[in-house]
Formats: C-alpha cells, structure tokens, sequence
C-alpha cells in the first residue's frame, strides 16, 4: 500500500463506516424497508491473524452461512477451506479490481443472497476503510463479526498490556501524518502497538521517524512477523539499530514482512 493509491471520489470511507452506531444503521435499514421482509445484513467477518485455530465459531459460521464472499485474495484464501465447506462462492480482488468486485457483490447481495466481506484480524483495528466501502457498495446493513487481531498477539508475546498501550495502524492508504504525532506524543511514555504500512512505512521508517522526534535510540523495539504461523519470527531489538533500516519502497528495501507488528515498549521505571 502506497500514498499513490488514489481513495475513492466521495466520503473518506472510514469516515462512513464510523458515522453512527451499529444499533442506528440497522433501526435505520428496517424503518425503510418493507416490514414484511426485514433486510438480511451484510456481515464483515474478521478473520484473525489467518491461522484458522483463532477464527472464532461466530466468524466461522458467518462464513458458511454466506453465498457469496468478497475480500482481498490473500485473506480469501487464508479461510478458503472454511467457505468451500458450504459451496460459499468466492470473489476476489487487489486494489486495482477493488470497485468493480464490489459492484459485483453487491449485485449479488440485492439479488437476495447472503453475503460477506472478509478482513484479515478484526476490523475494528485495521479494516474500516474496507468495511466503508463495502458498506457504501451494497447500501444495505454491514454487521462486524468481530475477530482476533496481530494486535493481541503482539501484545500477549510482548507483554504490553493494551490499558499501558497506544495502538496506531498505519496500514491504511492516504494521510498518516496525524497517525505519526499520536505515536510521538506518547512514545517512552506508554507502549507502542503499531501495524506498519507496506513498503513505504514499515519498522524501519517508524522507528527512524521516533528518533527524529527526539526519542531516545535505547528504547525497546520487538518486530512480530507471521503471527500464529510456522514462519512466526521476532526480532528484539533498539529503536537506534532499528532505524538504520529506514528507507526505501519495496518489499527488497526491508528485512521485514508485509505481515508485521512493531511494538515498543516504554522506559522502565528507574
């Protein structure tokens, strides 16, 4: 993801997704609905960190109970066995075939099928651009299947409990700069949980962007990679040793993954 992807023309769509509580959107969907008929929500299914052990039984059924399922490809088919169990059909899509995929789950849902978009984690940490523009595409209800995120993964590994811990995701496309200042106002002073941006804000840069801001090159910083799978890695290391991978733009530019939380810690008490 890179700040040349251009959002969609209208409302910022995390902006739409978060406009009124959930209770409102559905009483607002059934008042203007034929009373005989009561709409059949959309459901957004997080879908956990893609270890199919931490997909929840709500999310799971979610899934099985769909006819048809929208997501990015490599989130589809981290819970493809999942939906082929019920015949589930399948849509994918990348940045690029994003609206037209869309449009064509929605004309599946308004034709009167069950239907769901699946996000990595839960969506409530990473995924309310998405869950927006899947909302504006079908105009019908989209109910949150809340799922595990790398968050609390990181956050159990790393023992940073979420009440001692910002958590910025920077895993988004647009502007990040207010996202920034929310991690310099209180870096040292309470931890840090941080989704990293591929490849244009990833540990590296983050941590080079600390020190910038005047932090000290001793704290700790611990990079999760792969959370949940075979191939889960961490690397403890300095924010100061961390910077020296600051720069670049493509995945050869970095040591790490696209699938990366950074955490770091706060000063120790002395």
């Amino acid at each position: 993801m890179s700040d040349a992807y251009d959002l969609d023309s209208g409302p910022d769509p995390t902006a739409f997704a978060a406009s009124v509580p959930e209770s409102e959107l559905m009483a607002e969907s059934r008042s203007s609905s034929d009373p005989g008929s009561p709409p059949t929500p959309v459901h957004a299914v997080g879908i956990g960190p893609g270890n199919p052990e931490y997909l929840t039984p709500w999310g799971g059924r979610a899934i099985r109970e769909s006819e048809v399922l929208v997501g990015f490809e490599t989130v589809v088919e981290s819970i493809r066995e999942t939906a082929e169990r019920s015949d589930t059909d399948l849509l994918t899509c990348g940045y690029r075939e994003e609206s037209q995929t869309l449009e064509t789950f929605a004309d599946r849902v308004a034709s009167g099928e069950r239907g769901a978009a699946v996000l990595m984690g839960d969506p409530n940490f990473s995924g309310y651009q998405f869950l927006g523009k899947v909302q504006r595409a079908v105009g019908a209800p989209v109910r949150i299947v809340p799922g595990i995120s790398s968050l609390q993964i990181a956050a159990s590994r790393a023992r940073t409990p979420m009440e001692d811990s910002s958590f910025v995701t920077l895993h988004k496309s647009g502007a990040i700069e207010s996202d920034l200042d929310r991690l310099r106002a209180v870096v040292g002073e309470r931890h840090l949980l941080v989704l990293p941006r591929p490849y244009d804000w990833m540990p590296g840069d983050i941590a080079a962007d600390l020190l910038d801001a005047g932090t000290s090159e001793s704290l700790e910083a611990l990079v999760f990679e792969e959370l949940t799978h075979d191939e889960e890695n961490v690397t403890r290391t300095t924010l100061g040793d961390l910077a020296s991978h600051a720069g670049g733009r493509g995945r050869e530019a970095t040591p790490f993954s696209d699938l990366s939380v950074l955490v770091v810690r706060a000063k120790r008490p002395s």
